[in-house]
């Protein structure tokens, strides 16, 4: 043991096994606190007092607090500004160190910072530790010492600097220390509501996490790289969430898919520890097109087009049954997040950057650097991008990947009796069948609001801008 007392300072590490920071706090200390930090700067900036993030993280805090006072330690949880409430808490502890696992984000960086130099005017160290990655910071670089910019030479270097040390769990066995009369507030004390996580389905906390693991695990794990295009089919591990606010460890996964020989599992899995990466070290992304040309494009002006997207009303099934299960659950399939915003940006020709606040402000799973690098990957503006003349025909999309209109049936279930031929393009039924099946185009549901051919035209001379060279 090196020092007295330490502090461990949980922000999207929800656990207490196979925690790096809390690792190498209890091998380091001889007393070790626990805390959180409600920061309102963050609860302040959210639009809706039901937030189910909130509701999520505070579930998994009462468990997680559960299972540290089966240790004899506890958890202290604060509400307010960190660099006021870490830096207070740590000096009446008494501690020498806080222990954080680092955090990518340009607004988490500039908190730390901040934390780390208040907390050095009371003699106390600010350390961090890779959690939430397998590598980071400068561990995967070029031949030329620089960062990957295109995913596959990076997945190549990914792999091949992998060891079984990289996936090692992080021990955290070890008597923690408590702070009598310390308590979790509830929701109503920090200014949130309860929301519906329980009616979704929406399991909290390190248990919640360790039961959807063992369904993927044991179910569709093995033909993931089959099954995980298709909306319809319970074909995806649903632990997104749970990894954003790390109620289960990212190792204990690639771990998994390396015994599983899950190849395209892991794949998913690499392209986290890449957006990761990208936003670490390109902080411009935020706000900004990852290739600066993007910039110069001007998009287009259509606030009802635009809210008729988010409303899942624009006429297209698969766009609207993609839109209306976020809105009713705050989650969405992947393959459906890159239709649903090819369709904003390349048929509509609206920001990509109004589609990604949007999905910001509606998804538990939300992680500004795989929702950032998603937006730009499908505006094409963003580093190894879906080519910009590539444009996702959203009928044809449909008709691949929910050829029998079964997760459309599901959202938009006023074409339930559509037949499957004309589920995805219903507008193209005769105005006879239409009136039969009591599915009238613009009366029962929206006629499209685009022509995908003529938007496929105007998205091209849109794009035209990046490929002209710049003035002298």
């Amino acid at each position: 043991m090196s020092m007295e007392k330490a502090l461990v300072w949980f922000r999207r590490d929800l656990r207490d096994e196979d925690h790096a920071a809390l690792s190498a706090a209890l091998s380091q200390a001889n007393q070790v606190y626990c805390a959180f930090l409600f920061d309102t700067d963050i609860l302040e900036a959210l639009p809706s007092r039901r937030d189910r993030r909130v509701h999520f993280i505070h579930a998994s805090l009462l468990e997680l607090d559960h299972a540290l006072r089966q240790r004899g330690g506890q958890l202290i949880v604060l509400h307010g500004r960190p660099q006021e409430e870490i830096p207070a808490l740590a000096f009446r502890l008494g501690v020498e160190a806080v222990f954080v696992n680092r955090d990518y984000e340009p607004a988490a960086k500039t908190r730390d910072t901040a934390v780390a130099q208040v907390l050095a005017g009371h003699g106390i160290a600010l350390l961090t530790f890779k959690d939430q990655a397998i590598f980071d910071g400068d561990e995967i670089l070029t031949s030329s010492g620089t960062p990957y910019t295109v995913f596959t030479p990076y997945k190549n270097a990914w792999l091949k600097r992998l060891t079984l040390t990289d996936v090692a769990r992080w021990p955290t066995e070890g008597k923690l220390a408590s702070c009598p009369g310390s308590r979790i507030p509830s929701l109503a004390a920090i200014g949130f509501e309860e929301t519906d996580l329980a009616e979704l389905g929406i399991a909290t906390g390190m248990q919640g996490a360790a039961a959807r693991w063992t369904a993927f695990r044991d179910g569709p794990l093995a033909r993931y790289g089959s099954l995980r295009d298709f909306p319809a089919v319970r074909g995806v591990s649903y632990l997104s969430v749970h990894l954003r606010f790390g109620t289960l460890s990212i190792r204990q996964l690639v771990s998994a898919a390396l015994t599983a020989k899950a190849d395209a599992w892991l794949n998913e899995l690499i392209w986290r520890d890449f957006y990761f990466m990208i936003l670490d070290h390109f902080p411009h992304v935020v706000g900004h097109a990852f290739r600066p040309a993007y910039d110069a494009i001007r998009w287009a002006e259509r606030p009802q087009a635009f809210s008729a997207w988010c409303a899942g009303n624009t006429g297209y099934p698969l766009v609207d049954a993609a839109m209306r299960q976020i809105n009713h659950c705050g989650w969405m399939h992947n393959r459906l997040r890159m239709v649903v915003a090819s369709f904003l940006t390349k048929d509509l020709g609206i920001d990509w950057r109004l589609g990604e606040r949007y999905f910001a402000d509606q998804l538990i799973d939300f992680d500004l650097s795989a929702n950032n690098g998603g937006w730009q990957w499908a505006a094409s503006s963003g580093c190894d991008a879906q080519p910009y003349f590539r444009i996702f025909n959203p009928v044809t999309q449909s008709e691949k990947f929910d050829p029998q209109g079964r997760f459309i049936r599901r959202y938009v279930p006023e074409l339930d009796k559509v037949p499957d031929q004309h589920i995805h393009a219903p507008w193209r039924m005769r105005k006879e069948d239409q009136e039969r099946l009591g599915v009238v185009i613009g009366r029962d549901y929206p006629a499209p609001i685009v022509d995908h051919a003529q938007a496929r035209v105007e998205t091209l001379a849109r794009y035209e801008v990046v490929r002209k060279p710049a003035s002298p």
